[in-house]
């Protein structure tokens, strides 16, 4: 149990109305007149939804017990990402739209950190840095060489980004799976 309204951090995992939330931002507002409360952006971890609140003095707020586990992802179908736990070997299935967009960049076989809520994976966090074959780059265009010219190419999970001109089909590069770019060559 938190106590007090400055133990409400960014970045800290609570439970709001019986599911778990990330504090995404947390801020003190004392206005005049009025009493102090911390003003929070919360991101449902189970749904990915993200709501607004603030938390008056003398609301307590019940951190959760999140753990963390490696699992290895096996594939996907239309609605859900299989994974095999690291451990127990157990299989699991988390719905695509839990996980979001990253998911196109994982290929079979990638270790992923999964989060458990109650002993349940509730989502899974893709490595920020994949190394994949670029399996269609169209040819750079003579004379299109001024700054920041990118083209879309297509990767080997099937995602379409943007890289520099002087990418090239067959090749490893960097992926940044946060920001969706080319991060350079492997």
């Amino acid at each position: 149990m938190l106590s007090t309204l400055n133990d409400i951090k960014k970045g800290l995992n609570i439970i709001y109305n019986n599911d778990p939330y990330i504090v995404m931002e947390a801020k003190f507002v004392r206005m005049q007149q009025r009493k102090p409360v911390m003003q929070t952006k919360l991101k449902n971890l189970i749904t990915g939804k993200i709501l607004e609140y603030s938390f008056k003095p003398g609301e307590r707020v019940e951190e959760a017990d999140m753990e963390r586990g490696k699992a290895n992802y096996l594939y996907k179908d239309e609605s859900a990402a299989y994974f095999m736990d690291n451990k127990s070997f157990e299989q699991f299935s988390i719905p695509l739209d839990q996980i979001g967009s990253k998911i196109k960049f994982l290929k079979d076989g990638t270790d992923c950190e999964v989060l458990y809520f109650d002993s349940k994976p509730i989502n899974v966090e893709v490595p920020i840095k994949m190394t994949l074959k670029v399996t269609s780059s169209p040819p750079g265009v003579k004379g299109d060489s001024s700054s920041n010219v990118t083209k879309q190419i297509t990767l080997e999970t099937g995602a379409v980004i943007n890289a520099p001109l002087f990418v090239k089909e067959g090749e490893m590069i960097l992926v940044n799976t946060d920001s969706e770019e080319y991060a350079g060559r492997a």
